[in-house]
């Protein structure tokens, strides 16, 4: 599953060209005012074998009257729910979590932009018993990310979104060590989906 959510995204990013091409560039290079979205998630949890797929959410808000270094600044809410694919040494494992942080687009372009991101979240994690594989936990941590990725458009309001996030728990398996510190839980992966766009923001007369 991971393999084909890199295929997809290098896919959508190679197709850049030819959506640049059917809106024209007098549209301006703004930044909408909120951005609704969604998309399929494909992690590597981190914990035992394989990958969790699932969905997530996000909401885009861009500031306005940002300074020109800030100008590009959004807060941004999200949520996740990594639940399938999941490997049969861990039948029940499953990650949920959902929060907000910063993410900065560039909007040097009429058709593309990057970005990147800082979220801080609430993550609640499913799992069966290291030694005891009848027993089921749930732990809860709140979680920094880090990510980035690219936005073109696809169809007037309508972009596309490929996006790569690194998360981290702190002292997650604290059952593992012998101090109250644990070791921390990195999961990372890709999301790909689209966003619909509302209003704009700094455009180009």
């Amino acid at each position: 599953m991971q393999r084909k959510s890199v295929f997809a995204m290098f896919f959508l990013i190679s197709s850049l060209p030819l959506f640049s091409q059917v809106v024209p560039a007098a549209t301006g290079s703004g930044l909408p005012k909120w951005s609704f979205g969604g998309g399929v998630s494909d992690f590597n949890p981190d914990f035992g074998r394989g990958h969790l797929a699932g969905g997530t959410l996000w909401i885009d808000y861009t500031l306005p009257g940002m300074p020109p270094l800030l100008r590009g600044i959004c807060i941004q809410l999200t949520a996740r729910d990594l639940s399938f694919d999941r490997s049969a040494t861990e039948p029940v494992l499953r990650m949920d979590a959902a929060g907000g942080g910063a993410i900065y687009k560039w909007a040097g372009f009429s058709n593309f932009r990057p970005y990147a991101k800082v979220t801080a979240e609430l993550a609640n994690v499913d799992y069966v018993g290291l030694r005891n594989r009848h027993v089921r936990f749930n732990e809860s941590r709140t979680d920094t990310s880090f990510g980035g990725g690219l936005e073109f458009r696809a169809y007037k309001s309508v972009w596309v979104r490929a996006e790569y996030e690194y998360q981290y728990l702190p002292n997650f398996f604290i059952s593992r060590t012998n101090s109250a510190v644990g070791e921390p839980l990195d999961p990372m992966g890709f999301t790909v989906g689209a966003t619909y766009n509302i209003g704009q923001v700094g455009a180009r007369r």
